[in-house]
């Protein structure tokens, strides 16, 4: 059958104290696109132009911040992982961000379809005095549709190093067994739609105080900070009490001080 494969890489600069770019790469279905902004940073939105993915399928991202940049990431819409005959859609980004940068990573979510399955990886290399914003968003099947995805399958792996050494290390798994994970009571709970907000900075603490003082007082919202560690995590009976959940936690985390255009509903 036929698959879709994607490579995407994107390096930077930063001129006059306003970040540029200087590498652009595309094979296959991926695709980076540049919009217009009002200040110093360089937004880019990637894009997958199968529409989708399914078994077999692989994509990769790369993206470079260099020194002072100011990057922004973010997709054109949520992705969607379609039904798999048998074989394991891929997705791997890896971004490093150089001395001084900060780089927001802010893909709109992903929609998880029954009998999917995705293997995906988020490695991250920071030096000495970046900093990091980064979002992974799920939803388990289409709300309109009344889905709930029951037989998906989900391994999505987070490693973020700074200068070399690992500073945050996680692991996602959604094996198909609904009866322990999307109804156990330390686990989803009977969501459908679940996220996770990293900031990695020198001024996490200040960031946390903020965070605390915004969140709403629900037990599906919660964050912990842990040295220059700063994570959110978010659970939602649909899409889109996720997204009104996480949207003022993303906008306060990230170096522009609002969520991009695209996500805009």
């Amino acid at each position: 059958m036929q698959r879709a494969r994607g490579i995407g890489r994107l390096a930077t600069t930063v001129r006059d104290g306003r970040t540029e770019l200087t590498t652009l790469y595309q094979e296959g279905c991926a695709k980076i696109r540049l919009p217009h902004t009002h200040d110093d940073s360089l937004q880019a939105v990637v894009i997958n132009t199968a529409g989708g993915l399914t078994g077999g399928d692989d994509l990769s991202w790369s993206m470079h911040a260099a020194p002072g940049a100011q990057l922004v990431l973010t997709t054109q819409a949520c992705e969607r992982i379609y039904k798999s005959t048998g074989s394991t859609a891929r997705v791997a980004t890896h971004l490093r961000v150089d001395e001084g940068a900060h780089l927001d990573w802010l893909p709109q979510e992903t929609i998880i379809f029954e009998d999917s399955k995705l293997a995906r990886t988020l490695d991250v290399d920071l030096a000495p005095g970046a900093s990091l914003c980064a979002v992974e968003a799920v939803l388990l099947g289409r709300d309109a549709m009344g889905e709930s995805a029951r037989r998906a399958l989900l391994a999505d792996d987070w490693r973020i190093r700074r200068d070399g050494r690992l500073v945050h290390a996680e692991a996602t798994r959604i094996s198909g067994d609904p009866e322990r994970e999307r109804e156990g009571l330390a686990l989803l709970r009977g969501a459908k739609a679940f996220a996770t907000v990293l900031y990695v900075g020198a001024n996490a603490e200040a960031r946390f105080n903020r965070i605390r003082a915004e969140l709403p007082d629900r037990p599906e919202i919660g964050a912990s900070l842990i040295g220059e560690r700063l994570v959110v995590r978010a659970m939602a009976h649909s899409g889109l009490e996720l997204r009104r959940l996480i949207v003022p936690i993303i906008a306060t985390l990230s170096g522009a001080g609002a969520v991009p255009r695209l996500w805009s509903l």
